[in-house]
C-alpha cells in the first residue's frame, strides 16, 4: 500500500492507495506528524510513501517518512515516467509536475493539457511522446477576488459564489460576473490556442474549483478532482520498480 502526502498552498492532502487504486483521500489545512502517524496507525499495511510540498516542511517529518517506509522526496533530481523539459527544473512547482505526469497516465501517447484549478490555475501541456514542456499559471479564483479588494481604494472583497450572469446590475454582481466570466473566457481561448497547434489534444481539468469549471466550460474536458494525487502515486511507483 502507499501513502501520498501533498502539501499544497492553500489544502494538504493524505492519500492510501492499494495497487494503484485510490482507496481515500483526506484533506487537512495543515500536516504534521499528528496526522501521518494516524494513518499509519489506520492502514497498517502502507509500505511506499511519497511526499510533495510547495512550502516548508519539518526534517523531524522527513526523517520519520525515511524511517518507517520506503520514502521518496519528489524534488528536481525524481526520476520520472515521462521526459520533463522544463528550462528551470529547480523553479517548477511539484503539484505541476505531479500533474503533468497524472495527465500523461491517463491519455499515454496523446497529446494533454492539464488545467488544476486552485490557488491558481496552472496549464501544464505534455506532448504525445511523453515529453512535458510546460505551460502556464495564472491566477485562480479566490486570488482574484483578493486582489480586486486589496489593489483597489473601494471595491469590496466578494465571496466565491457560483454565479452565472454575464452583466452584474450591482458592484458585487459586476466583480462576480468580471472575476468568473473572465476566468471561463481565459480557459476556453487558452485550450483553444493549443487545440489549434494539436488538434487531437486531451483536456484534463483538476484542482478545488473542478466542479464550477467543469459544469460551465463549453469545451470538452475530463473530469479528474484529484490529479495531483494519482500522478504522486504513478511517480512513486515508477521509483519503487526502479528501485528493485
Amino acid at each position: 500500500m502507499d501513502l501520498i502526502i501533498d502539501l499544497g498552498n492553500t489544502n494538504q492532502k493524505l492519500a492510501i492507495f492499494r495497487e494503484g487504486e485510490l482507496l481515500e483521500v483526506m484533506q487537512f489545512p495543515k500536516i504534521g506528524l499528528k496526522q501521518i502517524r494516524e494513518a499509519t496507525r489506520q492502514n497498517k499495511g502502507l509500505v511506499h510513501c511519497i511526499l510533495s510540498s510547495v512550502v516548508a516542511h519539518h526534517d523531524s517529518m522527513i526523517n520519520y517518512l525515511a524511517t518507517r517506509f520506503q520514502f521518496f522526496l519528489l524534488d528536481e533530481n525524481t526520476p520520472l515516467p515521462i521526459k520533463n523539459c522544463y528550462q528551470t527544473k529547480t523553479t517548477l512547482g511539484k503539484d505541476r509536475l505531479a500533474a503533468a505526469v497524472g495527465g500523461n497516465h491517463y491519455y499515454p501517447g496523446q497529446n494533454v493539457l492539464v488545467i488544476n484549478a486552485g490557488t491558481c490555475i496552472t496549464y501544464d501541456f505534455v506532448n504525445d511522446e511523453g515529453e512535458y514542456l510546460g505551460g502556464a499559471i495564472s491566477p485562480g479564483i479566490v486570488m482574484r477576488f483578493k486582489a480586486l479588494h486589496t489593489f483597489t481604494g473601494k471595491l469590496p472583497l466578494i465571496d466565491f459564489i457560483e454565479e452565472d450572469n454575464l452583466t452584474g446590475n450591482d458592484t458585487a454582481g459586476s466583480i462576480l460576473s468580471g472575476v468568473l466570466n473572465g476566468t471561463l473566457a481565459e480557459i476556453e481561448g487558452i485550450t483553444a490556442r493549443y487545440s489549434e497547434i494539436y488538434p487531437n489534444l486531451k483536456i484534463i481539468i483538476s484542482g478545488g474549483d473542478v466542479n464550477y469549471f467543469d459544469k460551465r466550460l463549453k469545451i470538452s474536458t475530463f473530469a479528474v478532482p484529484n490529479i495531483v494525487i494519482h500522478g504522486l502515486q504513478k511517480i512513486l511507483t515508477f521509483n519503487v520498480i526502479k528501485a528493485c
